[in-house]
C-alpha cells in the first residue's frame, strides 16, 4: 500500500498528487517495491531491509539522497504472549520528499508532534523522536506488567507467571539491543548534519533526540537487569510456596490418617460397647464427632509443633 501526504498550513494531510512531499509505503507488494526502486532510485537492498525486523540499523548517503534504517517498537497483540517485538522503519530523504517505509499500518503523523511542522528534514527527524518515545512508553508498560505478574507470583505454585517473566526479560533485551542500535545512527546523523543540511534549529532537536534515545537505552537496561537479577529470587517464592502447599497437605493427611487407625482398630461395635449406646441413631454421630475432634486436634497439633 503507498499513502501519499502533502504539507498544508504546517500539517501533513493525505492527498493524491503525483508529486507528493511523504511517500509513505506500508507492507508493499513486489509490483509496488519495483516501481519505487525505479522511480527513485532507492537501493533495493535497504528498501528490503525496512521491512525486515532482523535488520540492524543504520544510515547511508546516496548521491541524491540519505537512506536511514532505524528500528520501533512493533504494535503489541494479545497473541504475543507479553513479547514485545521490534520491527524496521526506512527513511529516504531527498531534497524534495521523503520516503518512509513501514510494515505495519499505523498513524505516523498523528499526535502532537506533527501538529505543527514545517519541512521534510523536520518530519524526518520527528520520526525518529517519535519512535523513541514509543519506546519508552513500551517501556513503562513492560514495567508495568511485570510489577503485576510479580504481585501474582508472591501467591503462586506454578511456573506461568514465570514464563511470562522470561518473555518479558527477552523483551527487554531486544529492546536494549534497537535502541543501542539506534544510537549509533543517530550519532552519525549528528556528524554528517551539514552534510545533511540540518540548520542550527535542527541541530538542536536533533541532540534532545540523542539525549532520549540514551535515556531510553538507561531505562531499558535497567529494567532488564532488575528482571534478571531477581529471577532466582522469584522461582525461590514459587518453590517455596509449592512447599508450604506440600507441608499442609501432609499435615491434612495425618490429621485423616490418626482418627481413620482408632476407626479401624476399634470400629463402631467397640464403641457402642464403651458408651452403652445401642440406638445407631445416635451411636453414628458421635463416633463422626469424635473422630472428626480427634483429626482437628492432630492437625493442631502438627501446626503448632511446625511454628515453634
Amino acid at each position: 500500500m503507498i499513502k501519499r501526504y502533502k504539507l498544508e498550513n504546517n500539517q501533513l494531510i493525505q492527498t493524491g498528487d503525483d508529486a507528493p512531499l511523504i511517500w509513505l509505503l506500508i507492507d508493499p507488494t513486489e509490483d509496488e517495491k519495483k516501481w519505487v526502486v525505479g522511480n527513485f532510485n532507492l537501493d533495493e537492498h535497504n528498501l528490503a531491509s525496512a521491512f525486515d525486523p532482523e535488520e540492524p540499523a543504520r544510515m547511508e548517503f546516496e548521491p541524491d539522497h540519505l537512506e536511514l534504517i532505524f528500528k520501533r517498537p512493533k504494535n503489541y497483540s494479545s497473541n504475543d504472549q507479553f513479547l514485545f517485538k521490534v520491527s524496521s522503519m526506512g527513511l529516504f530523504l531527498f531534497k524534495d520528499k521523503l520516503i518512509v517505509a513501514i510494515s505495519e499500518d499505523l498513524n505516523l503523523f498523528a499526535g502532537k508532534y506533527f501538529k505543527h511542522v514545517t519541512g521534510i528534514k523536520e518530519i524526518f527527524l520527528k520520526l525518529i523522536y517519535n519512535s523513541i518515545f514509543h519506546f519508552m512508553e513500551h517501556l513503562k508498560i513492560i514495567n508495568m506488567i511485570a510489577d503485576e505478574i510479580e504481585r501474582k507470583i508472591n501467591s503462586s505454585m506454578e511456573n506461568r507467571y514465570l514464563l511470562n517473566l522470561f518473555t518479558l526479560e527477552k523483551s527487554l533485551v531486544y529492546y536494549l539491543n534497537a535502541v543501542n542500535a539506534n544510537s549509533y545512527v543517530i550519532e552519525r546523523l549528528k556528524h554528517a548534519a551539514e552534510k545533511v543540511g540540518f540548520s542550527q534549529r535542527s541541530v538542536e532537536f536533533l541532540d534532545d533526540i540523542m539525549i532520549e534515545n540514551n535515556q531510553c537505552s538507561r531505562q531499558a537496561e535497567i529494567y532488564s537487569n532488575i528482571l534478571a537479577g531477581l529471577m532466582d529470587a522469584r522461582a525461590s517464592i514459587v518453590s517455596n510456596n509449592l512447599n508450604v502447599m506440600m507441608k499442609n497437605l501432609n499435615a491434612v493427611v495425618i490429621a485423616i490418617a490418626v482418627p481413620s487407625f482408632f476407626a479401624g482398630v476399634g470400629g463402631m461395635s467397640e464403641l457402642a460397647t464403651i458408651t452403652q449406646i445401642a440406638d445407631p441413631r445416635v451411636t453414628y454421630p458421635v463416633f463422626i464427632l469424635l473422630m472428626s475432634g480427634l483429626g482437628v486436634a492432630v492437625y493442631w497439633i502438627i501446626k503448632h509443633v511446625e511454628k515453634h
